[in-house]
């Protein structure tokens, strides 16, 4: 339970329709609907209707530091209830294996885990646990939830990119563009793979989930971006028409 409010916050893969049954960890069953989803960052928030139950207090994910202790609870292979610990390996992503930002760690994980917590040493939830990763487990990180879960529900615009953050240290941080789809709103404002986006309406990108949160103009709107290209220093400037998100939009 991510609330007093009987909110439940699981990974989106997991669901298997906008309707189903919850279970406590006392055996309690309530009939739950999917109020909120989000296939991008792979989360889902569910409402069940009860009387006041426990739920677990949300921690800082950008508290975290590398090494820190961490505590995994899931259903690993149909072992209920199964804890496992590891520490911190990075707060920051996967440096391009796995797109966008997530908690990595050296915590067992194995299926039955996704969707499930993720803690800090004083039990706090920082994290849901969502895959594995050349051997290591992703969280969502915490902010990202609660960013979710504060979102209104609407339709982003398209911009027609594959990012990834820049690796620290940069003198040119921001997000490196990987792919662009063709014939897509960054293709026709001319923008190219290896430019790096700086700034979204004059607001920093230092995450693919800033740009994400950039693309809230609807379709026919139009977004500012700030970019580098290549070695030279001089920041450019597009203004990128957006266009209608299709299925498969980056």
């Amino acid at each position: 339970m991510w609330s007093v409010k009987g909110r439940i916050v699981t990974n989106a893969h997991v669901l298997a329709g906008d309707s189903m049954r919850v279970q406590l960890w006392n055996g309690r069953q309530f009939p739950a609907r999917v109020v909120k989803k989000d296939a991008r960052r792979d989360l889902a928030a569910l409402e069940v209707d009860a009387e006041i139950i426990p739920f677990a207090a949300a921690g800082d994910s950008d508290a975290l530091r590398t090494g820190e202790l961490v505590i995994a609870v899931g259903n690993p292979l149909g072992f209920l209830g199964a804890v496992s610990t590891g520490v911190i390996h990075s707060t920051s992503g996967t440096n391009g294996l796995v797109p966008g930002n997530w908690i990595v760690s050296n915590v067992r994980l194995a299926p039955g885990n996704s969707g499930g917590p993720l803690a800090n040493a004083r039990g706090e939830i920082i994290g849901i646990n969502t895959m594995i990763a050349a051997g290591l487990g992703l969280a969502v990180p915490s902010k990202i939830v609660s960013r979710f879960l504060a979102a209104s529900v609407r339709p982003r615009a398209y911009l027609g990119v594959t990012v990834r953050t820049v690796p620290q240290p940069s003198t040119a941080q921001g997000l490196l563009v990987l792919e662009i789809a063709s014939q897509s709103p960054a293709a026709r404002a001319s923008l190219l793979p290896g430019d790096i986006l700086r700034a979204a309406n004059d607001r920093r990108l230092n995450s693919p989930e800033d740009l994400e949160d950039a693309l809230t103009a609807p379709a026919g709107g139009s977004l500012e971006l700030e970019f580098r290209r290549g070695d030279s220093d001089r920041a450019r400037r597009v203004v990128v028409h957006l266009a209608s998100e299709p299925s498969r939009a980056a």
